[in-house]
């Protein structure tokens, strides 16, 4: 399989051209253009501190489509408690930070390193990147953040500091995708948690059908608000 070295043009292979582990090209930069270009057509980036900037286009891809999402049993419960508030946009940055600190089982360090910090804020500042915050008397004690294009959004990161929190925040915000009428939300990678909200894999050829229809929709940028915030 071949790798592909990118350079200052914003452009990206086929990801059908992906070797079987989903990596498809290296080098290039985070600029936005660069980020918005990628998702679009199916790629994202992927890397560590000690390696260059990796672009994947994983297959299969898991991908939840909003109409199908199974909410729980047990997270309906924490939900109708309401022991957690939730925000879209309001601390971009304190999210993004919490992802970047949380571990991961089965790894050392974070692959949002400084770099992928500031492109992604960036990004929201430029109404692409949207975070969702749940708070419990007034902490953030979790969160997820991704990108919006289109009737797609792709998920990038979540973290929680109390139980439930970012299970929470993300079936909260699938409920409000589905109310704008968004059409896909990429998981990149195949988690158990994830399939348990009704999250299915999609061959490579498939899930690139579906995100060709998902950018034909207009994106809605900007500050996100919750419908019943007003």
């Amino acid at each position: 399989m071949t790798i592909y070295r990118l350079f200052d043009d914003p452009v990206f292979p086929d990801p059908e051209e992906a070797d079987p582990d989903g990596l498809l090209a290296v080098g290039g930069d985070l600029s936005p253009r660069r980020l918005l270009t990628a998702y679009a057509s199916g790629i994202f980036p992927w890397y560590s501190e000690e390696s260059p900037i990796l672009w994947w286009s994983t297959n299969p891809r898991l991908v939840l489509i909003p109409g199908e999402f199974h909410l729980p049993r047990s997270l309906g419960r924490v939900l109708r408690r309401g022991e957690f508030s939730f925000t879209l946009d309001r601390d971009f940055p304190g999210v993004i930070r919490g992802c970047a600190r949380s571990p991961r089982p089965g790894q050392e360090g974070t692959w949002i390193v400084d770099e992928m910090v500031e492109a992604y804020t960036l990004l929201h500042r430029l109404g692409y990147a949207h975070s969702v915050e749940a708070w419990r008397d007034g902490e953030l004690v979790g969160g997820l953040y991704g990108i919006s294009l289109g009737s797609a959004f792709f998920g990038e990161s979540m973290f929680y500091t109390v139980p439930d929190a970012s299970k929470a925040a993300f079936a909260t915000l699938v409920r409000q995708l589905a109310a704008w009428d968004f059409t896909l939300i990429d998981c990149q990678q195949t988690t158990h948690h994830l399939m348990r909200f009704g999250a299915r894999e999609l061959q490579r050829f498939r899930y690139l059908a579906a995100l060709r229809e998902a950018m034909d929709a207009p994106t809605n940028e900007g500050t996100w608000r919750f419908d019943d915030c007003g």
